[in-house]
């Protein structure tokens, strides 16, 4: 182990810098497009740090800081192929400059002690990166669900839904619960559902409308369906979808204008 520690301390710049520039030509699919050079040098360099306290078991909070050096690389957008990877190609700079003069025993040694010592470290890591990535992941789709249905507040008692992309059970569902949360919040009368930005309504997706403006009726609020295109339409037609309970019109403009006069309003022109 010592023989480890030493060799990479004394050579660390050699192997850092070869180890970056592997790292940079394997990027041939981007994965970090917008990333400087020296990020990889940092990250390299970070590493090898890590590598010499494992080695050294110097350090009494190396899984803490191990863990600090996974976040790091999340946010860098690699996946754990790209890491795996880039853990392999250290080990094959380091084989290459240890094993140059030495004897096939010593090369088979390397292999053994590699195994033996370095390998725990890197499983280590592998593991706290795709925590760090599932928990990131994770965060994201809450943020997104948040995102991908919000109830707006346009007027006193009205409020506006817009949709945009497909819609399937689960986003559904989410479109529900946003969506009766927000009528009691807003204390909504009127609830526009818009759903110019769905590009196909099917039997499922027109169920999922359907059940959405009845639950909002239940709770004492009136829902609109705007945005219905003239190829929406003829696709509801065709399926036999009846949408005949519900208020639609083509367009918010018209959705909103009938919003106003269910709340005794009405939009009017001001001359100058």
């Amino acid at each position: 182990m010592r023989r480890f520690v030493e060799y990479i301390q004394t050579n660390r710049s050699q192997l850092l810098e070869e180890w970056t520039e592997k790292l940079m030509r394997m990027d041939e699919q981007k994965v970090s497009i917008y990333l400087s050079d020296q990020v990889y040098t940092n990250i390299g360099n970070e590493y090898i740090n890590l590598l010499i306290s494992h080695l050294m078991k110097n350090e009494t909070d190396l899984s803490d800081k191990i863990s600090d050096f996974a976040q790091k690389m999340v946010p860098l957008g690699w996946n754990i192929s790209f890491i795996i990877d880039s853990l392999g190609e250290f080990e094959k700079v380091l084989n290459q400059h240890m094993t140059e003069d030495a004897s096939k025993k010593q090369q088979v040694q390397f292999g053994w002690d590699y195994d033996k010592w370095v390998m725990p470290l890197n499983k280590e890591v592998l593991n706290h990166y795709a925590a760090s990535w599932q928990r990131t992941v994770s965060l994201q789709k809450i943020a997104l669900q948040e995102l991908s249905a919000p109830l707006i507040p346009i007027f006193d008692n009205i409020t506006v839904m817009p949709l945009v992309g497909a819609i399937d059970t689960e986003r559904a569902k989410q479109i529900m619960d946003n969506l009766l949360q927000g009528v009691v919040k807003h204390r909504a009368q009127v609830v526009l559902i818009d759903i110019t930005g769905v590009p196909v309504v099917d039997t499922m997706v027109a169920h999922h409308i359907i059940q959405a403006s009845e639950a909002v009726r239940l709770v004492g609020a009136k829902c609109l369906i705007v945005g219905i295109r003239p190829e929406i339409a003829q696709t509801i037609v065709n399926l036999g979808i009846n949408l005949e309970q519900l208020i639609t019109k083509n367009s918010l403009q018209k959705g909103v204008e009938t919003a106003l006069a269910m709340t005794n309003r009405k939009i009017i022109s001001v001359g100058e």
